[in-house]
């Protein structure tokens, strides 16, 4: 007969046993479970390297890798993040020189590692609309942090393109906002010869009729072949000649000559647009909203000031990251539903939610009014109302937009 000893030592090794079996047959399991739990949320980042002129005034060039360092510091925030909650991100980088085919580099990206169905794109219009019309990316979500053509928000919008950079609109509607609240409502505009700087003067005009200002006088300036460091008190000064006005507003995304205009015109009036006061996403200045915190980590990756390219490269990956940490998962079919929801909200460091507009995929976002070393002011103004959010006082508002991709 066995004693109780005996008896409690065989039923602990019984149930030793009976949790080594259980623990050897959920091992394959939870090993799956884990493996499946690891595999990152596959980015990709693409980039067409653009040939620009020589700056003017020894100023900085346009660093080589504007954009793809925002991208890389987005993807250590999220995974800072993300290893929380078991997400992680991966980012796979590629840039297409002048002339090449940046299908083939998009082909080559998405069947390379992890498949990634994100893709950050800092290119043209015309190349942005190349990749979203490819056959092999009809599930792949863009991401636009290049192009501010308003057209792209517009008639030729595209379902899976969210844009996180601001269109021309809604850069050139921050700007008018500011000089209707400060009384500066008489607009001399100067536009340069590019097709660009013809965008741009065109979205100041509308913007202008939107909020009550007035195009007094327009002329154009062509600065090719000229030396303006010897003669632009002269050639401005014809160019600024007109009706009485409060500001010269400048169309010159190239920076061919904006920089110059300044302290150059004819009246002594303030300058606004693309050089002068300029409406951007992001700026040097911009601190408030623990911005600085963001600033610093920029400049320790990058060894340089953060950009409004940069910022939106950072806001891309960030938006995806932000998505895969609320669902838990890196499962990319419910992550791009969820960036496609209304509903989705993800910080900015802008002191406001930030979210996609369900009718055309624009990123609501406030803008700053910059002057080299400061903020000058925040866009939506105060007074600028709007029934839904002030936000959508920036830019093309749902009735404005012609945009039925998203099924508007």
């Amino acid at each position: 007969m066995r004693t109780a000893t005996e008896r409690n030592g065989r039923g602990r090794r019984g149930a030793r046993l009976s949790a080594g079996f259980l623990a050897a047959c959920l091992l394959p399991l939870l090993s799956s479970v884990s493996a499946k739990a690891a595999e990152p949320v596959a980015i990709a980042y693409i980039e067409r390297r653009i040939e620009r002129p020589n700056p003017l005034n020894n100023e900085d060039p346009v660093p080589a890798d504007q954009g793809r360092k925002g991208a890389e510091l987005g993807l250590r925030d999220s995974n800072a993040t993300g290893r929380f909650v078991g997400v992680s991100l991966d980012l796979t980088s590629k840039v297409v020189e002048p002339g090449a085919d940046i299908r083939a580099a998009l082909s080559e990206l998405l069947a390379g590692k992890g498949h990634p169905r994100f893709v950050v794109v800092n290119a043209p219009a015309a190349d942005l609309l190349a990749l979203a019309d490819a056959p092999e990316a009809k599930e792949t979500v863009f991401l636009n942090i290049g192009a501010t053509d308003t057209a792209l928000r517009d008639a030729q919008c595209r379902k899976r393109v969210l844009h996180v950079a601001p269109s021309r609109a809604m850069l050139t509607d921050a700007l008018v906002q500011l000089l209707v609240f400060k009384r500066w409502t008489r607009i001399l505009l100067v536009s340069g010869p590019d097709q660009a700087d013809g965008l741009y003067a065109e979205s100041l005009r509308r913007s202008a009729r939107k909020f009550g200002a007035r195009i007094v006088a327009e002329t154009t300036f062509d600065a090719r072949g000229a030396d303006l460091r010897d003669s632009a008190l002269r050639e401005f000064a014809l160019a600024t000649r007109g009706p009485e006005h409060d500001v010269v507003a400048v169309a010159d995304e190239l920076g061919e000559f904006g920089t110059n205009l300044v302290y150059n015109t004819e009246s002594p009036r303030p300058v606004v647009g693309t050089q002068g006061l300029s409406p951007a996403a992001w700026g040097r200045a911009v601190e408030a909203w623990a911005a600085a915190q963001l600033q610093q980590r920029f400049r320790k990756l990058a060894n340089r000031t953060m950009d409004p390219v940069d910022w939106a490269g950072w806001m891309a990956v960030h938006a995806v990251g932000e998505a895969a940490v609320k669902l838990k998962s890196a499962d990319p079919e419910p992550i791009s539903k969820l960036l496609l929801d209304p509903a989705f909200e993800v910080g900015g460091f802008k002191g406001r939610a930030l979210s996609f507009r369900a009718w055309n995929g624009q990123l609501r976002q406030p803008l700053y009014l910059l002057w080299p070393g400061a903020v000058v002011g925040t866009a939506p103004v105060e007074g600028f109302l709007h029934r839904a959010t002030e936000l959508d006082t920036l830019g093309l508002d749902r009735p404005e937009s012609a945009c039925k991709a998203f099924g508007g």
